[in-house]
């Protein structure tokens, strides 16, 4: 009797690719047709596909694909600051800056290798990115869809030269829902938030979860690892995972201020 086994290759499930304004892209693929797409401006990415072909990410249809704008949609990469403090930019440069391919990535652990595709990109300070942030890095995203058709993001951020520097992280993530108030998260239940429409001021979660009436920007304090939204319209419940991030934002613009955002509003 002679066997046989299917042997499921990374690299061919991963196509080098640009995108419809000639930026480079990398398009991840799974055994069962999910998919991601990874932008190297900003190294966002910008789609996932669940294996029926659903989108899952919003992207702005007005969204502006040229550097030194940041695309708004996908999952932006934030740092080195998430929010607007000091003379960075909004939610730091990284999200704006064209990011490298990394060729010689560190292998998947063989448990974990089974129909799981991934693209690892770095990002380096240029001379020029010294001037306004004086400090020597490495930033390595490694994006991985998994055979399930899961979407996992790693960040690391290494010092090159020994100077001490602080930052804060982020991944902004759109996601794609129905109508916003069929939505509702689970999982911030009892926890202290700062309300970013009140100065910043600290309150606590007093509903079993939170839904949406009007515009909401918080971050939500150390919360558990594991929060998911849920969107009653589609039937579909988004689980986001987390590991050395302790805390979670939750904005939604509104109507008001999302049709004040050019490349927002579609």
């Amino acid at each position: 009797m002679r066997h046989s086994a299917a042997v499921w290759d990374y690299r061919a499930a991963i196509e080098h690719t640009k995108d419809w304004n000639g930026m480079d892209q990398v398009v991840l693929r799974n055994p069962q047709g999910a998919s991601a797409r990874v932008s190297l401006h900003g190294g966002k990415v910008f789609s996932w596909r669940n294996e029926q072909g659903e989108e899952l990410l919003f992207t702005s249809s007005k969204g502006i694909f040229q550097p030194p704008k940041a695309v708004r949609g996908g999952i932006p990469v934030c740092f080195p600051q998430f929010g607007n403090c000091g003379s960075l930019e909004q939610h730091g440069f990284a999200r704006s800056k064209i990011w490298t391919v990394d060729d010689n990535p560190p292998p998947l652990h063989p448990n974990d290798s089974h129909g799981k595709s991934f693209i690892d990109l770095l990002l380096k300070p240029s001379e020029e990115d010294l001037k306004c942030w004086p400090y020597s890095y490495e930033c390595r995203l490694r994006v991985s869809l998994a055979a399930n058709g899961d979407l996992a993001l790693t960040s690391r951020v290494r010092n090159i030269n020994g100077k001490p520097f602080s930052f804060s992280f982020a991944y902004h993530t759109y996601l794609s829902v129905s109508d916003i108030s069929e939505v509702r998260v689970e999982g911030l239940e009892t926890l202290d938030y700062l309300d970013n429409l009140r100065q910043r001021e600290r309150f606590t979660e007093q509903g079993d979860a939170l839904t949406f009436e009007s515009e909401v920007d918080r971050v939500y304090l150390s919360c558990p690892n594991a929060i998911a939204i849920l969107d009653h319209e589609r039937k579909r419940t988004y689980v986001i995972r987390k590991d050395g991030l302790p805390d979670v934002a939750v904005w939604n613009p509104w109507e008001k201020k999302s049709k004040a955002m050019v490349d927002l509003w579609r």
